[in-house]
């Protein structure tokens, strides 16, 4: 066997500074400091040493593997190390910003065999679990072991491999399969403890800061529990750290942020180069890891570990990672956590989170408290907030502020509604806690009816099998699984919200992103909410008393006007602003007032261009909606906030002014000096004073009186600005772009499947044995410990956001042109025809009107429009007179032409008689196109050429025809 490389040549005393030594002799640093610096040099001081001076007296190598497996023959199998020998100076000293463009590569190469770079290791055998189940344990790193505690390394009860051994196992079937009888099984259940909380953090592709904000959080709520001294159930039975289980399950290797596999490696429950893609060409499904530690890194990329006697010490926590191979939806995630790791595990309380939300200062304690007081208790959720950022500086950008403010009003006036009912409608996946009893069977099954993978086995039940609605539906899969759980067959499951637990979660701040997020929420929400309306049914079978039938059934009619309300708000808030324009910014004679703000003259010419200006951005979000990606215009959508914010801005400025004139005597003025009655019938008179100010104050009033009710009002400072003015694109820009894409029931993941870079299990049998076993490579503790120098180096290295690609795809660009085109055509064709026919024309001056009513002019633009309009249809040049080019004077001869009744000629449309500004008219014989000119006949002159419709000779009387 080849020398292993040396971990380190220092002097014992030396490497009892260092990380790497025993807790007893470590330096005690402040807990959570922020010098990073000094942080990577506590951990990183070491450089690598020759060859030569490696020796298995180093009191920092541990010899434990060494002893523990049998070294075999180098002459078996000839390993090499994921890095090749002329690379590691290369990786251990490359910057941050090199790593990142090529972190897929480096990973995918430390996972796999150099065959330029062998080196000769020994070998072990691994009997596989019933002849099928690979499940390993591998040596951690030298500073993960130092880092236990000694009181929970050296305890009676403690399992020795539980803190110097990651567990690794690859799951080669479905997770209904996962079970004890086909051999799998996990460290909890293996060391006979009860799991009372399972905290699960759900993961697609967050980046390593948004992942480590999450598991630093949960770590500390566990120490929060831990930490309780009068809590008589956390200290029955064992310690309480043992009760709590940690489960991450990341969905798929190919979306997965590599730099978040690093901080995993750092805190010991994840190794490169121990993953197999398939055994015995079965593929694995999910690679599971397992291991109980101390350690953790925030979210600032600072590590932090156990210090002598010090409280605030993170407890140790059971971890299981399980890393999906396919990226096969959320969905499927929480199939393996409730079908898999639940029922080997039984836990009584499941946490949700998803990988970015951290849970506040004992939330999860406060969550479960919530289960352990009320037996009858099915699900719950905690607060969650929009991540403000450091001095609240997020709630600059508009869309950051608006988010926060509709979270906080949700969870201070829907959420608690909804929570005296005992139906609390949406548990938000983000943040939300089952009672795992509660939740099995139907539920459950209903639940994974919208997982991708059981589309096969469940057929027309299966996802593939669905009809578009149904497709929506588990868009919003949480709403089904909390109608699933209250309405249970003989059972009586509630569901309630924990105002104590609090979350903090990232938002989109971004346009194109926003809209794509709330299309899913839109869309699976509204197909959820008549779901449960047309299973409302099924409550009847439930177990609830009748006095939670009664207020489940006032939630129903609830729920049923807000539905209707949704499906209307398009109309609503396009009559709400017409209305108010109209009714501040019209002068009316009958009372006599100025119209606002812009005076009489210019304010009805204002309303217009904003009417018009509104109808027109909402027939761009269509248009955008049905033919192009959010991402691929981000300026027309970002064009059509700020315009939709503008017009809001404007009718609450009309808003306030018509309540304030209301009360204060103006144009709206209230009657408060004879009675009630005369009050109420001017409060709801036509004028419509009323009617806003109840508007007005059933909406704004309402949230800020409920804010300071409930003893929250920051939000409405810091955010009710944003919230106010964005109101209208809720309606005119989501809901447009969520209903037009109805047909998309995607969640946005993609990407390649592969896991090529994986090595496979190949199992041997040995003779005479009937179990089978596979060899793999028995690597010194040096070694392990010399490349997780490395690990550490990148998971601490500070974060570099990715550059935005604002590079628009070809596609994109094809459909970017091609909505150019349609709106130009739409808009050139629509101001042909508001000049025409619009009120407002004579408003802006664009045609005139004498005082005299009897000379009236026409607007240039209809006999453009006229001369048009015969290009289109199969008239043949013989049937087309021709028009006369000269101006004419007016109507004066041609209003002879009218019958004793009174009636315009049959040959002269009524529209030209009515039209109040006409000038100068154009008409359309019934044989051809022909003008009116004082003193002539319906005849005209073309180039001095009398020209005559065929078959219309003058009159006796010298009237026209």
């Amino acid at each position: 066997m080849g020398t292993p490389r040396p971990y380190s040549a220092h002097s014992p005393q030396e490497s009892r500074s260092s990380f790497y030594s025993q807790p007893s002799q470590s330096p005690t640093p402040t807990y959570g400091r922020d010098d990073a610096e000094d942080q990577q040099q506590t951990l990183l001081r070491r450089s690598l040493a020759s060859h030569n001076d490696w020796s298995y007296d180093d009191p920092n190598v541990s010899t434990d593997s060494l002893r523990r497996y049998t070294l075999h023959d180098p002459g078996i199998t000839a390993f090499a190390p994921p890095y090749p020998e002329s690379e590691a100076a290369d990786v251990h000293s490359a910057r941050m910003s090199e790593y990142s463009g090529i972190e897929m590569d480096a990973w995918q190469r430390r996972q796999g065999v150099k065959p330029s770079a062998l080196r000769r290791y020994g070998t072990r055998k691994i009997n596989l679990v019933q002849g099928s189940v690979l499940s390993v344990d591998y040596p951690v790193p030298s500073a993960i072991q130092n880092a236990i505690q000694a009181e929970y390394r050296d305890a009676e009860e403690a399992f020795h491999e539980e803190f110097t051994h990651m567990r690794y196992t690859a799951a080669t079937c479905d997770p209904d399969e996962f079970t004890l009888r086909n051999g799998y099984n996990l460290r909890p259940a293996m060391y006979n403890r009860h799991t009372e909380l399972l905290i699960a953090i759900t993961y697609y592709n967050e980046d390593k800061v948004l992942t480590a904000r999450t598991l630093h959080g949960v770590m500390q709520n566990v120490r929060d529990i831990v930490n309780l001294k009068k809590s008589e159930f956390w200290n029955k039975g064992g310690p309480a750290w043992q009760k709590i289980v940690v489960c991450l399950v990341f969905d798929g290797i190919e979306p997965c942020d590599k730099n978040t596999l690093d901080v995993l490696a750092t805190i010991g429950v994840y190794q490169d180069g121990v993953m197999k893609k398939d055994v015995d060409g079965r593929e694995t499904v999910a690679h599971i890891f397992e291991y109980t530690t101390q350690l953790s890194v925030t979210a600032t990329q600072q590590l932090v570990r156990p210090q002598p006697n010090d409280p605030r010490n993170l407890p140790p926590v059971q971890m299981i990672f399980c890393l999906k191979q396919k990226n096969s939806k959320k969905i499927n995630s929480h199939r393996w956590l409730f079908n898999a790791f639940s029922r080997i595990l039984n836990p009584e309380i499941c946490i949700l989170l998803d990988a970015g939300t951290k849970p506040g200062s004992k939330s999860l304690l406060a969550l479960w408290e919530a289960f352990y007081n009320d037996k009858t208790l099915g699900g719950a959720c905690g607060e969650i907030h929009a991540m403000l950022g450091k001095g609240w500086r997020n709630v600059l950008n508009p869309l950051v502020a608006a988010q926060n403010f509709e979270y906080k009003i949700s969870n201070i006036l829907d959420k608690p509604l909804e929570s005296a009912f005992g139906y609390v409608s949406v548990l938000p996946g983000a943040f939300s806690a089952y009672r795992y009893r509660a939740i099995m069977g139907r539920p459950l099954e209903q639940y994974f009816h919208g997982d991708h993978t059981l589309s096969k086995r469940l057929g027309k039940k299966g996802i593939e099998g669905m009809n578009i609605f149904k497709k929506n539906m588990f868009l919003a899969e949480d709403r089904i699984l909390c109608f699933e759980l209250v309405a249970k067959a003989g059972f009586k499951w509630h569901l309630t919200y924990v105002k104590a637990s609090k979350g903090e979660t990232d938002v989109p701040e971004a346009a194109p992103e926003f809209i794509s997020q709330r299309r899913r929420w839109l869309n699976g929400s509204f197909a959820a909410s008549l779901y449960a309306i047309m299973h409302f049914g099924r409550i009847y079978k439930s177990g609830h008393s009748l006095v939670r039938m009664f207020f489940l059934h006032i939630q129903m009619i609830y729920n049923c006007c807000q539905l209707i309300m949704t499906w209307f708000s398009l109309a609503s808030y396009w009559l709400t602003s017409s209305v108010i324009m109209d009714l501040v910014g019209t002068p009316s004679s009958h009372n006599k007032y100025k119209a606002w703000p812009f005076g009489n003259d210019a304010s009805p010419i204002v309303n217009f261009f904003v009417k018009y200006g509104y109808l027109l951005v909402l027939m761009l979000q269509f248009v955008l909606a049905l033919g192009n990606r959010p991402k691929g215009t981000k300026f027309a959508y970002t064009m059509s906030f700020l315009w939709f914010s503008l017009v809001q801005f404007y009718v609450l400025i009309l808003s306030f002014y018509l309540v304030a004139n209301a009360f204060m005597g103006g144009m709206m003025d209230f009657n408060f000096d004879q009675g009630v009655g005369h009050f109420l019938s001017s409060f709801f008179s036509s004028s419509g004073g009323g009617i806003v100010l109840i508007a007005l104050v059933s909406t704004y009033g309402i949230y800020i009186v409920a804010s300071i009710l409930y003893m929250d009002p920051w939000h409405i400072l810091t955010s009710s600005w944003a919230y106010f003015l964005g109101m209208t694109t809720s309606i005119n820009i989501l809901m447009v772009y969520a209903f037009c894409n109805w047909h998309d029931v995607s969640w946005g993941t993609k990407g390649s499947d592969k896991a090529d870079a994986l090595p496979s299990a190949q199992t041997k049998k040995a003779d005479g044995s009937k179990s089978n076993f596979i060899e793999e490579v028995d690597k010194p503790q040096a070694d392990i410990d010399s490349q997780f120098e490395a690990t550490v180096k990148r998971a601490l290295a500070p974060y570099q956001e990715p550059k935005d690609d604002s590079t628009i795809s070809m596609d994109d660009s094809y459909r970017n042109f091609r909505t150019n085109l349609v709106l130009l055509w739409i808009l050139s064709n629509l101001l042909v025809s508001l000049l025409i026919t619009s009120d407002g024309i004579r408003k802006m001056c664009l045609t005139k009107a004498p005082d005299n009513g009897k000379d009236r002019s026409i607007s240039p633009v209809i006999p453009l429009s006229m001369a048009i309009a015969p290009t289109h249809g199969p008239v043949s040049n013989g049937d087309r007179t021709r028009c006369d080019q000269r101006p004419t004077q007016g109507l004066a001869r041609a209003e002879k032409a009218r019958s004793v009744e009174g009636e315009p000629h049959e040959n002269i449309p009524r529209a030209i008689y009515n039209h109040q500004a006409v000038d100068e008219a154009s008409v359309a014989g019934s044989d051809g196109w022909f003008k009116l000119e004082e003193g002539q006949g319906m005849s005209g002159t073309q180039d001095g050429v009398d020209t005559e419709a065929d078959g219309d000779d003058s009159q006796d009387g010298g009237e026209e025809r």
